[in-house]
């Protein structure tokens, strides 16, 4: 499907030759009718001559309507553009023209209609040139009399050809749906519509409206019902969990998790003289006041009363609403920036945006540290071969600082805490202001450091006054492995509970239990003791093997249990398991 707004003057047969082409009814309010001209926006749809499904928005002409007319015209991605052969070129066919520009749409079509009143030729000549100096540049025109039928044909042919050149979305695209109409349905609940630019809407699936989550019941496209729909399209969507009060033209459908919503974005101007300080913003089918701030050379900073989903490479309208006049284009360059905290920022910044978005190094080393789905949200386009950091994207210069700062704040902590040398993981990442748990592995591994239990410890860490009696309990259990002394042996040792916890902690003791300590090693030496034994052995037989008492091999023999290292048989035999222990 491909979508055309339609733009022009009031009462120059928009709708009449929506009508002609479609035999669709696209004014829907009997005050429209009534009074012969498009107040709201209005929808129709065809088949062209080569199959292909065309849906237009007709949008109002009356200038005191511009409001619904941006809001029609903003989504589309091509325009047909009419003129009437007997009033001709006017002032609000130029306004029209200045808000396709503003939106820099670049493909459309000319229509001149009543070319059954008048001479068609000067209306024309004028409209032609008039679009040739607008984004739009040189485009194709169709001469037709809407009610004889006259030029319709080739009207229709001019259309196939046009469509033709759009360029084809993407349908696996996030999807954002701004919506111009919403209703209710008696039997379904509200109903919602609009043109889906890119992406697929599809029966089940949950978006998000502001900061509610809302699930489609339905779908439908060109009057019918679909399981699913893909861009570009005009769709409307059965929702469920949300009411029609509380949804309204203006608001979006998000693919949820994957938009940046902001109030503040910086952008670029159309023109370079002077614009007021509050204005309206259009964008999509919303319209919000804006505070205006210029920068610097046409780049201005615009802060909205609400939060929108916008990105770079987003298209709007600034309106003069006192003078019922485009004010100028936009074009969204940041849609996160920094705030402007010094003198000369504002210059700064405007000179930095110049040329465009920001680039994705440039976001990067800004940020220090960004996730890859938040550049893409904000519409920039990381590389693919980019250095990706547990899903982080890190400047070179905050990775370095990150990496030289670990032995520092770790070799601090065991200064400052000698009996837990080994600093917990959380407070490492606070210090060094890591943004995500994920990085600490990383980092740690480039600083040459590991973890264990949960912290980290540089390799000369000591357990300050503790040190020499963990020291002499390692050289007498080095000789008699599995020889636990007793507490009160520890006691003379000065080893008591806590310095034992801060010996385990650093990885230099284990503690099976309060009254057995052996080394990190003993599990693995033990298993391998008793591999060597007639197999089941009964716990005296272990005991025997690894030269202990009672004291220490029914814990050791429990604990090795937990570890997969032994099975029970029965109430008095184990077994050795085959695995190889990795310490």
């Amino acid at each position: 499907m491909h979508v055309l707004a339609t733009a022009g003057h009031v009462d120059h047969g928009k709708s009449t030759l929506v009508r002609a082409l479609t035999g669709m009814e696209p004014d829907r309010w009997a005050e429209e009718r009534r009074r012969g001209m498009t107040i709201d926006l209005g929808y129709a749809w065809t088949t062209l001559p080569n199959g292909a499904e065309l849906a237009f928005v007709d949008v109002p002409g009356h200038e005191r309507f511009i409001g619904n007319m941006l809001a029609g015209l903003g989504p589309a991605p091509g325009v047909l553009f009419v003129v009437a052969a007997d009033e001709g070129w006017s002032r609000q066919s130029e306004e029209h023209l200045a808000a396709v520009h503003a939106l820099d749409l670049r493909r459309g079509l000319l229509a001149v209609t009543r070319s059954d009143l008048a001479d068609p030729s000067p209306a024309r000549e004028q409209a032609l040139e008039r679009i040739r100096h607008s984004s739009l540049g040189d485009v194709a025109c169709a001469v037709v009399a809407a009610p004889t039928g006259q030029g319709l044909d080739a009207l229709r042919a001019a259309l196939t050809d046009l469509v033709a050149t759009f360029p084809a979305a993407d349908p696996t695209a996030r999807v954002r749906l701004w919506i111009d109409r919403a209703f209710s349905v008696r039997g379904s609940g509200t109903v919602v519509t609009g043109t889906l630019g890119a992406g697929t809407v599809a029966v089940g699936d949950e978006l998000l409206l502001g900061d509610r989550s809302v699930v489609v019941r339905g779908v439908q496209a060109l009057g019918r019902a679909r399981d699913r729909v893909t861009a570009v399209a005009r769709v409307a969507l059965n929702l469920r969990g949300v009411g029609t009060d509380d949804v309204a033209r203006g608001d979006v459908l998000l693919t949820p998790g994957r938009w940046h919503r902001t109030r503040t974005v910086d952008v670029r101007l159309d023109r370079s003289d002077d614009v007021p300080a509050e204005l309206v913003l259009h964008i999509g089918t919303a319209s919000q006041p804006v505070h205006v701030r210029p920068l610097d050379a046409g780049i201005v900073r615009l802060t909205l009363a609400r939060e929108l989903p916008l990105f770079a490479g987003d298209r709007g309208v600034l309106h003069d609403t006192s003078r019922h006049a485009v004010a100028a284009g936009v074009l969204v360059l940041d849609a996160d920036p920094a705030p402007l905290s010094r003198r000369g920022a504002a210059r700064e910044r405007a000179r930095q945006l110049q040329h465009g978005p920001p680039s994705v190094q440039a976001e990067i080393n800004r940020r220090g540290a960004v996730r890859r789905d938040e550049l893409v949200a904000l519409g920039l386009r990381p590389d693919p071969g980019q250095p990706v950091v547990a899903g982080w994207l890190v400047s070179p210069a905050i990775w370095q600082r990150w990496v030289s700062a670990v032995p520092t704040i770790v070799a601090g902590w065991a200064q400052r805490h000698p009996l837990e040398p080994a600093m917990p993981l959380p407070a490492l990442r606070r210090q060094l202001e890591l943004p995500d748990n994920a990085l600490l592995a990383p980092v740690l591994a480039a600083a040459g450091l590991s973890s264990a239990h949960g912290r980290v410890a540089v390799t000369s860490a000591s357990l300050g006054p503790a040190e020499p009696g963990v020291q002499a309990l390692e050289a007498r259990l080095a000789e008699e492995p599995f020889r636990a002394p007793e507490r009160a042996e520890l006691a003379e040792l000065g080893l008591g509970h806590r310095e034992l916890a801060a010996a385990q902690r650093a990885d230099r003791v284990l503690r099976i239990n309060d009254d057995v300590v052996l080394l990190p090693s003993a599990p693995a030496s033990a298993a391998e003791i008793l591999r060597s034994l007639t197999q089941p052995f009964t716990i005296s037989q272990a005991r025997q093997a690894l030269g202990t008492s009672r004291r220490v091999a029914v814990p050791l023999l429990e604990h090795l249990d937990r570890l997969g290292l032994t099975e029970r048989v029965d109430e008095q035999r184990r077994r050795a398991i085959g695995y190889h222990w990795k310490t």
